[in-house]
């Protein structure tokens, strides 16, 4: 902590360097940290790295403190066993022979903590305020919901901290975003997010570790701070965060690694002084007014071409030089026309899950559009709990029936349609609704053709068989 030479007071500070300067082991350079783990999710799609650590003979620093996860390659079928393809069973057999050999802990397919990663760290307590957590993953600034710093890392740092349980990095600046106010109808954490990537861009985070605040972020339970913080990247942001507060601590306690007994009233003493200083300064601050944002929805092929569902298509004449032509090709890829409305849009499949939005809450919204109505007979439509627990909570609730009854395929945990990394595929040309978190040219298949936004409109899109303002559905279900 940066002391005040004048007073010898510490100077405000923002949670970021609190933590930051807590987790410094030494500074091999000017502006560069080698900085210690805490938490370290090894997936599936990184097995590999274990054959590079074999190779040069090096051992697993802490092996207590890294969590191997079947998520990204394992199949979503009802009855899996493992992976949809030889490959995939490859780099399954990979993860399983490292960490029995490293003595770390594995949640493999079927286990009953098995998930994705960015879902079962804070709904096993395993991710925890104040902690440093990374993920060989981009969407890692998800667990920064939890007051956590957390980033996602490369390969050739992944086998470093395996090794030496630290991380190089440079030093992000500081910002702020503050949303304030209280959202309207149909407006949930999934829009509150596309909706500042919208108007700030996907360059706005970059060199940045961004901290969420403001009245509307404090209302959010944690599964929404978890929906905020992940999309981080999608602004190009380093990280994500959210203070901890009486929120977290409620949502931490009695978690499978949560602090336990005597141990629990001490941590969240100590969580209590996570948080940034009233007169901290960030490089770059932003707010945000929720009640101006409508039900939000992409349109093109990156995060940041989202409009609100009862807008229309932004016509590329609008725009200048480099954003002209991405928008150009952003419609000739999806297929869509400037100027016309984007509800009504035809759709073939909808997707519910992903590290995004595949939690109870997102769940519970999504069926409270389809209880009692059918999905279109043209749509194809799954929903994917983004975990074991989340999948026999739901099930337990009758969730599961809900979707049945209507038309959806309920599947079992893992990343699935968000990236198709396992086989499970939107065809080509085909339009897809999705509670994920990229939009990208081919990222749910080759040719196909993606639309983020939150549980509730995905699920009326499926109901509806175009996309729709769930608004208006809600409206028609009474």
């Amino acid at each position: 902590m940066t002391l005040s030479t004048a007073t010898g007071t510490a100077a405000p500070s923002t949670l970021f360097d609190k933590l930051w300067e807590r987790h410094v082991v030494a500074e091999p350079a000017p502006g560069v940290s080698l900085l210690h783990v805490d938490r370290h999710f090894f997936t599936d799609l990184h097995s590999p790295e274990f054959k590079l650590l074999a190779a040069r003979g090096l051992p697993v620093r802490n092996p207590e403190m890294t969590f191997c996860v079947a998520d990204h390659v394992v199949s979503s079928r009802p009855g899996r066993t493992g992976g949809n393809a030889a490959w995939s069973e490859t780099y399954l057999a990979d993860l399983r022979a490292g960490s029995k050999r490293y003595r770390i802990k594995l949640f493999d397919v079927n286990d009953d903590g098995q998930g994705i990663a960015h879902v079962i760290g804070p709904e096993l307590g395993i991710t925890q305020p104040g902690m440093l957590v990374v993920v060989g993953d981009s969407h890692t600034s998800t667990h920064g919901a939890l007051g956590a710093l957390a980033w996602g890392i490369g390969s050739s740092e992944g086998v470093h901290v395996l090794a030496t349980q630290t991380v190089v990095q440079r030093k992000p600046k500081r910002m702020r975003i503050r949303f304030e106010g209280t959202p309207g109808p149909g407006v949930e954490a999934k829009d509150l997010i596309l909706h500042a990537i919208g108007k700030l861009g996907t360059a706005a985070g970059a060199g940045y570790a961004v901290e969420y605040a403001g009245s509307a972020i404090r209302a959010l339970d944690i599964e929404g701070r978890l929906t905020v913080c992940n999309l981080s990247i999608e602004m190009g942001a380093k990280s994500g965060m959210i203070a901890p507060d009486e929120k977290t601590a409620a949502y931490l306690r009695g978690r499978r690694y949560a602090p336990k007994a005597e141990h629990w009233d001490l941590a969240v003493q100590h969580w209590k002084t996570f948080g940034t200083d009233d007169d901290a300064v960030f490089e770059r601050e932003v707010e945000i007014d929720v009640r101006k944002i409508r039900p939000q929805i992409t349109w093109g092929t990156s995060p940041q071409d989202v409009i609100a569902i009862d807008a229309t298509i932004p016509d590329p004449a609008s725009a200048g030089g480099e954003r002209r032509q991405a928008m150009l090709a952003a419609l000739e890829y999806m297929g869509l026309v400037p100027g016309q409305p984007i509800a009504g849009t035809k759709i073939d499949w909808v997707f519910i899950g992903s590290c995004t939005n595949s939690r109870m809450s997102d769940l519970r919204s999504a069926a409270n559009v389809v209880r009692g109505r059918k999905v279109a007979a043209h749509v194809r439509a799954w929903v994917v709990p983004g975990s074991q627990g989340v999948k026999r909570d739901a099930e337990a609730e009758g969730l599961d029936r809900i979707f049945r009854e209507a038309g959806f395929e309920w599947r079992e945990p893992g990343c699935s349609l968000c990236v198709g990394a396992n086989g499970e595929l939107v065809g080509p040309g085909e339009r897809c609704v999705s509670t994920s978190n990229r939009n990208f040219v081919g990222r749910q298949g080759p040719g196909a053709r993606t639309h983020l936004a939150s549980p509730p409109m995905a699920a009326a899109a499926a109901i509806a068989g175009v996309i729709t303002d769930v608004r208006q559905s809600t409206l028609e279900k009474r």
